[in-house]
């Protein structure tokens, strides 16, 4: 009896984890960091509704990983995507790394230049990982369309094929969200 106890109560554990993660077809819960929680590294709250308008790559890194996925980064901006349609957020979960805050922002600020569109916010109680079941010490990249549906996830080192699926992804996505967009001038 003890030992079926013991197996079920793992089961619980395993499939709650299992579930915490964006799964394409659903949608992030709303999140707000402001305060000693974090915010836009410009200064201010941040507030994942922000997001809903446009098509959003999200990138959630864990500093000491910010260098793991630049590739995905570089595929993205050679796609060439319409800025009309799309975003792209950077949050950084500044729980996680044993770096200094000002080496952190120091590295903020020339990603900053890199990507001047991006929009970067930081999230120091690690708000994204508990609200959203995303890697705590990683790196999470997640698609999404213009009314905030997951499209896409991925945890990690991204392969050139999953690279080449996200890209694939945002041009599909921003081209449903362009036609959307003219059909309703039309009507």
């Amino acid at each position: 009896m003890k030992t079926c106890c013991l197996f079920a109560m793992a089961a619980c554990f395993v499939s709650a984890s299992v579930l915490a993660y964006p799964r394409s077809g659903g949608t992030l819960t709303a999140v707000r960091l402001h305060g000693k929680a974090g915010g836009l590294v410009s200064g201010g709250a941040w507030t994942s509704n922000s997001m809903i308008g446009k098509v959003r790559v999200v990138f959630y890194v864990d500093p000491d990983e910010k260098e793991l996925n630049d590739h995905v980064g570089l595929a993205i901006e050679k796609a060439k995507l319409d800025r009309a349609y799309y975003g792209s957020v950077a949050i950084i979960n500044m729980g996680a790394t044993w770096l200094p805050g000002f080496a952190v922002a120091r590295a903020l600020k020339a990603k900053q230049k890199r990507y001047p569109r991006a929009v970067y916010v930081k999230d120091f109680k690690k708000q994204l990982v508990k609200r959203w079941g995303l890697a705590d010490h990683g790196y999470d990249v997640i698609v999404l369309d213009a009314q905030g549906t997951v499209l896409y996830y991925g945890r990690g080192k991204l392969s050139q094929a999953q690279t080449k699926r996200v890209v694939d992804t945002l041009r599909e996505a921003v081209a449903e969200s362009k036609k959307n967009a003219e059909e309703a001038k039309t009507q």
